[in-house]
């Protein structure tokens, strides 16, 4: 790797950490990234996966304050862990190209989900009108979903958690951004165990990214505090609409 290749993925690093934690798809900055300094596309995925975990956990660290309380938050952390490797164990056996077409999809589906959150919300009925019983359920599916997916390609991650908590939590979209920051963080820490143990890092192009994405991640988590949920959701749907057209024409051209 010589200077050029370093300061590239420096600037992704940075550049992503701030855009995973304002909307998600901040591994679209760096996976790009990588594959420009050589690395084939299983590789530089799951570099990616290992490089961008820092930057979560500045998010959070950045977002703590919108967190809230008690034992809700941490019941979903093991499906997290569990559907996060389900996802790994996918990636590291299985072909990626079946997935390679999903992926554009889910990633629109999850976009249009926030962007009628409330005429979806009058159709399925909103969050305080659900029973406790039917709440938790559709929370913990939703996390499982998002974990999946994170565990495989992670790409638009923090768009797809968005638009599903929004629909099932009766919340502020600055604290469903926290809580996203916060799973993020658990399905960047299990990638960063299952790939280390059995995946193909490149560690040096890792060590170079990670500190540029703990700088961009608190910078846009402090920013997400300041943004009017109105902003923030137009923020989110037109960089999730805009990450799955080029999705899909990546996995078609």
């Amino acid at each position: 790797m010589d200077l050029s290749d370093a300061a590239l993925l420096v600037t992704a690093g940075l550049a992503a950490g701030m855009v995973n934690a304002v909307a998600g798809g901040g591994s679209l900055i760096t996976f790009p990234a990588l594959i420009a300094i050589g690395l084939p596309p299983v590789p530089a995925n799951v570099t990616n996966s290992v490089s961008v975990f820092p930057g979560y956990v500045a998010s959070v660290a950045g977002s703590r304050m919108d967190l809230p309380r008690g034992r809700q938050l941490w019941s979903l952390l093991p499906t997290t862990v569990l559907g996060t490797g389900v996802g790994c164990l996918l990636l590291l056996s299985t072909p990626a190209r079946a997935f390679e077409l999903v992926v554009p999809f889910l990633v629109l589906g999850a976009t249009a989900v926030l962007a009628f959150q409330d005429p979806l919300r009058r159709l399925v009925g909103h969050p305080a009108d659900l029973s406790p019983r039917r709440r938790t359920l559709s929370v913990q599916a939703m996390v499982a979903v998002g974990s999946v997916y994170g565990g495989y390609f992670g790409a638009a991650l923090g768009v797809m958690l968005v638009a599903g908590l929004a629909l099932v939590l009766d919340t502020t979209l600055a604290r469903v951004s926290a809580i996203k920051n916060l799973l993020s963080a658990v399905v960047g820490l299990t990638t960063l165990v299952v790939f280390a143990l059995f995946g193909p890092v490149h560690w040096v192009a890792a060590a170079v990214i990670a500190p540029a994405t703990v700088a961009g991640g608190y910078l846009g988590a402090r920013l997400v505090r300041r943004l009017p949920s109105v902003v923030l959701k137009t923020v989110i749907v037109v960089f999730g609409t805009v990450i799955g057209l080029y999705l899909l024409w990546r996995a078609l051209r």
